[in-house]
């Protein structure tokens, strides 16, 4: 049986936008994604496909949880955790994951899973890392922005690094249509770097998030065939330079906590902890 809510949760509007952006600013890195879409957007959810919903007594807002695609949580308590996950158990799935901050990633997934169903992967420490100072090492001079004429050429990396990391193929819903459609844009806005051999790109990696407070770095993938040869470091290192000279004042990503080689390379690139975070797949 699902609980009746007896706690104070409602749908945010335009009207508490300051409220919801001074949390965000609480967490500049969990709340990311959403503060990029409250940037474009504002907190109208019709024009922006989610919903942002608020948790605290009276009017004041103490945490909050975007309910889109994605289901992100930031500056949850406890209480707020288990109060979200009431609401969201009595309604049907339509997040494809949860991410955010581990513990309340994690918190929100205890109690959800037994009206959700089975996750296809949680993971449960992924590191956050945050840099804020250019690499120490030299940056890759042939890593560069890829430019509108070169989606063609990106786009099957790009397809490779998703089915590698996720588990599946972004061409199964639509033929790879939208997915295509985000990597156009990735490329146009100025947020796609490669480094390409000819026409194959055997680096590449995305601005994902960009807010004024960080740029979030997704899509970090090296050629299989390249991999070993110290290629990654100083890729990443011409990634980082210019995302901390032309974009945001940090840069910050989160990487899976098994996979040693990409932290590696990222602590060479000067990256340093700031939390954990978890990812429920569906």
């Amino acid at each position: 049986m699902i609980p009746v809510l007896t706690v104070p949760i409602r749908q945010l509007g335009e009207s508490e936008r300051a409220a919801v952006e001074r949390i965000l600013d609480r967490d500049p890195y969990a709340g990311a994604q959403i503060a990029e879409r409250v940037a474009a957007h504002g907190l109208n959810w019709w024009r922006s496909d989610g919903r942002i919903f608020g948790y605290g007594p009276g009017r004041r807002v103490e945490s909050i949880i975007w309910s889109g695609a994605h289901l992100v949580p930031v500056c949850c308590t406890p209480n707020a955790t288990a109060a979200f996950a009431d609401m969201l158990g009595s309604e049907a799935r339509i997040c494809s994951s949860i991410i955010g901050r581990s513990d309340q990633v994690l918190g929100l997934w205890e109690r959800l899973g037994g009206y959700w169903g089975r996750a296809r992967d949680v993971r449960p420490n992924q590191p956050l890392l945050v840099a804020e100072r250019e690499p120490a090492i030299a940056p890759d001079p042939e890593v560069r922005l890829v430019r509108p004429s070169e989606v063609d050429q990106l786009f099957p990396a790009a397809v490779a690094m998703y089915t590698e990391e996720v588990g599946v193929s972004p061409l199964l819903d639509d033929g790879g249509r939208g997915y295509r459609r985000r990597i156009a844009e990735l490329v146009k806005g100025k947020r796609a770097y490669a480094r390409f051999l000819g026409d194959r790109v055997i680096f590449k990696a995305e601005l994902a998030i960009v807010t004024r407070r960080t740029t979030q770095v997704q899509g970090v993938w090296v050629d299989p065939e390249f991999r070993g040869r110290g290629l990654a470091a100083p890729a990443m290192a011409a990634v980082v330079r210019d995302a901390l000279r032309r974009v945001s004042p940090t840069v910050s990503l989160y990487v899976n906590d098994y996979n040693l080689s990409a932290r590696r390379v990222y602590a060479r690139c000067g990256f340093v902890s700031a939390g954990a975070f978890a990812t429920v797949l569906f």
